[in-house]
């Protein structure tokens, strides 16, 4: 029954996904989501291989949640899939709050709408993204599931309905974190070469699928190809949304290096060692960070969570921001 539930969730996911590649590839996502449950230490939240195959199955879940069709999940979900960063280098620090990150965006574009119209039209949530903002909120989801877990243990009672709430984050966070991972998802050359082109960068929207997608699947890439190259759990200390901005900054740097890749043979030669190296790298660095995300929840979920006074919906927080109506993290 469990290996027919499994197949039958696969199925349904792959079958929902819009035709248009928003994404790395099935491939590459389940890879990255095993990879990153089979590396989790004996001391983490190991519960989670028991849902590997679910989780695995379900690594586009997210991708499905972005039809046209279905436009208010569109409008909501398809930010949460980038991070175009040079589009708000205007904006430091970032905020630590989705909404004043939102804010701040449409106040600059009030300020350029009429001097800079072409730059104006792409300084919104859409063309910006909000990336780091969805992980970072799924994680905390996680912590807060990890948490019940371990409160159900400790009364004696079946963990396994937290247990499964806790998967379904981990689908939510896997795949947000996967496609960190991909230099295209940290540049607004997303889907082909943006702005001064001097190396004569494809200007081709295909370029993005065929990179994560034709490649990966072309060059068979698998959990064994990554396992040695993930590495010991880090990340154990420190503000870990800034660490999540340091891991997209990361894989946005890279994005020159794809882009050069291209030129060589658009990707389609799948013997191609450079590529296969950038595809390694850049998957194992993605199921390293969700690996340390999960092992970091399942720590803070031991600690009772912090009394904060005065509550950030309070008024009289030194940190309210009235416009937002909270304050920040």
């Amino acid at each position: 029954m469990r290996t027919f539930l499994l197949a039958a969730a696969a199925a349904v996911t792959m079958a929902t996904i819009p035709g248009t590649a928003h994404a790395w590839g099935g491939t590459a996502h389940t890879v990255i989501d095993r990879a990153a449950i089979e590396a989790i230490p004996e001391d983490g939240p190991i519960f989670l291989r028991k849902y590997e195959d679910y989780i695995g199955a379900s690594s586009l879940l997210p991708d499905s949640w972005r039809g046209d069709s279905e436009n208010f999940s569109k409008i909501e979900e398809d930010p949460n899939h980038g991070w175009f960063r040079e589009q708000f280098t205007f904006l430091k620090p970032i905020p630590r709050s989705r909404y004043e990150f939102v804010i701040a965006l449409y106040k600059h574009y009030e300020t350029i709408k009429d001097s800079d119209p072409a730059t104006a039209a792409r300084t919104n949530v859409r063309w910006t993204g909000t990336l780091p903002y969805a992980a970072i909120e799924a994680y905390d989801r996680i912590v807060v599931c990890m948490r019940q877990v371990r409160k159900a243990r400790a009364e004696g009672r079946d963990a396994a309905l937290h247990e499964q709430h806790c998967a379904f984050d981990v689908i939510r966070l896997g795949h947000y974190i996967g496609d960190g991972a991909n230099p295209m998802h940290d540049s607004v050359s997303s889907d082909g070469w943006r702005g001064p082109n001097p190396h004569g960068y494809t200007t081709d929207r295909s370029v993005h699928g065929r990179f994560e997608s034709a490649f990966v699947d072309g060059m068979k890439l698998t959990v064994a190809d990554i396992a040695p190259r993930i590495g010991k759990p880090g990340r154990t200390s420190g503000d870990m949304f800034e660490a999540v901005l340091a891991y997209l900054n990361e894989s946005g740097d890279k994005v020159g290096r794809v882009f050069e890749l291209e030129k060589r043979a658009r990707f389609a030669d799948f013997a191609d060692e450079d590529v296969r190296e950038m595809v390694y790298e850049r998957t194992a660095a993605g199921a390293a960070m969700l690996r340390d995300m999960l092992c970091r929840a399942w720590a803070e979920s031991a600690v009772a969570p912090a009394r904060v006074e005065p509550s950030p919906i309070d008024f009289t927080n030194p940190n309210f921001n009235p416009e937002t109506g909270s304050a920040p993290d």
